[in-house]
């Protein structure tokens, strides 16, 4: 009997273990999927979308230019987020400096973490590369201008219905005058009722 009790229990135990297996489907990064409410692949597309038509298509690059004769260097600072979420800036800042290359009138340099890789390399290379491939030190290119921003978001609810609101805010700077050269802006506002 307590044999077949813990057959029984066993049994049960495997039907409901398989059951509630997970299945897996792929998609095309394309379709938008909103399960969460939350900020998700699409709201970064939608943002790279409207900040890079917008820091593209602005003055700054032709007026710089006209007076310098040259293309204009920038570079990505950091971008803060004051969401009450963990929000990922690079995937949408990827999405803008891929564009900004591009584009072809920019010119575009390392910056933060991904900068101080590239200056241990040098040092690196001064004890263990041969003379004639030793890259040289301050032989950086300066940036004219710093990519800055952040992300908030205000979240608004009552009973089972929620309005999520994020703002993406840019700002590029003059690095030489402080200037602000161009502000850029996407809203993002989600209704969720459960």
């Amino acid at each position: 009997m307590k044999h077949s009790f813990r057959l029984f229990v066993f049994a049960l135990a495997l039907v409901s273990f398989a059951s509630c297996s997970r299945q897996v489907t792929r998609v095309s990064p394309d379709q938008q999927i909103d399960l969460s409410g939350r900020w998700n692949d699409t709201d970064s597309k939608l943002a790279a979308e409207a900040l890079i038509d917008q820091v593209l298509n602005q003055g700054w690059i032709s007026d710089y230019q006209k007076e310098f004769n040259k293309k204009p260097v920038v570079t990505v600072g950091l971008i803060m987020n004051k969401s009450s979420e963990h929000i990922d800036a690079d995937t949408y800042i990827k999405d803008i400096e891929k564009a900004i290359l591009n584009d072809g009138r920019v010119r575009l340099v390392q910056a933060g973490a991904k900068r101080e890789e590239l200056r241990q390399e040098r040092a690196d290379q001064q004890d263990f590369a041969s003379k004639e491939t030793i890259k040289k030190w301050g032989r950086e290119l300066g940036a004219d201008f710093i990519l800055q921003g952040d992300i908030t978001s205000i979240i608004d609810s009552y009973k089972k219905e929620k309005v999520r609101y994020y703002q993406l805010n840019l700002e590029l700077t003059n690095l030489e005058t402080n200037e602000l050269v161009w502000i850029g802006d996407k809203k993002i506002k989600k209704y969720v009722n459960r």
